[in-house]
């Protein structure tokens, strides 16, 4: 059986885009993977080495060799634009990626105000993933305007996605776990902590806060990042 995780990216991919992905596929995107029992939980520890991309303008530490990726999306005029994407699945119950793109439809329809850009790209995910959100939080990573977004499926697995207005580049990382079990705190965080954007956008005086539970939906303290 094939992951669920390859279906959830293909559809969080047309993030950018304005269409909606095609049924069959969002059907088969939370499918359980046949990870054995050993695996599920277990952290990944040892396996992280650091992806330099200073030519697409960030650094990022991904579990395991990651797969690049270009991926076609459609854009407001029905045309098609490449989204990029870095793949790591360490195992059969987690995917870790980041994609990114310039000028993304989703930020030229919210007039590229990034409030508006990250609740339009916010929005597109949870549909295209089937998924209910479980809480966000507003805060600016490295001077750039950032939301977290923690969801979940009716079938019990997990979305992790950290959203990044990065000057006119969006910015969508995500960690995706089968189930509560095998979603980990500390690698969602490792992973997320360790995105290193080079180009900045200007930083809004107030973000608010918001209730921030961990990886598995427990009620979690969080501290607005400045």
């Amino acid at each position: 059986m094939k992951r669920w995780h390859y279906f959830a990216l293909a559809a969080v991919v047309v993030v950018g885009s304005l269409a909606y992905t095609r049924r069959d596929i969002v059907a088969r995107l939370w499918q359980r993977g046949t990870a054995s029992d050993s695996d599920a939980g277990r952290s990944l520890r040892g396996r992280w080495r650091t992806v330099d991309r200073a030519g697409d303008g960030f650094k990022i530490n991904l579990p395991g060799d990651p797969k690049d990726l270009q991926v076609p999306a459609y854009n407001e005029s029905g045309g098609s634009e490449p989204v990029h994407m870095l793949m790591a699945a360490p195992n059969a119950d987690s995917t870790f990626a980041i994609t990114w793109q310039d000028n993304p439809p989703v930020m030229r329809i919210s007039s590229h105000e990034p409030e508006r850009t990250l609740n339009a790209a916010r929005d597109g995910m949870l549909v295209r993933t089937q998924t209910m959100m479980v809480s966000q939080l507003l805060s600016n990573q490295h001077g750039n305007p950032t939301m977290d977004v923690l969801a979940r499926n009716v079938q019990g697995g997990i979305l992790n996605a950290r959203l990044v207005c990065a000057g006119n580049r969006l910015y969508i990382m995500m960690a995706l776990f089968n189930s509560a079990d095998a979603a980990q705190d500390q690698d969602v965080s490792r992973f997320f902590d360790s995105f290193s954007p080079s180009v900045s956008s200007a930083i809004p005086e107030t973000m608010p806060f918001a209730s921030h539970p961990d990886a598995k939906g427990r009620p979690n303290r969080t501290v607005l990042q400045r």
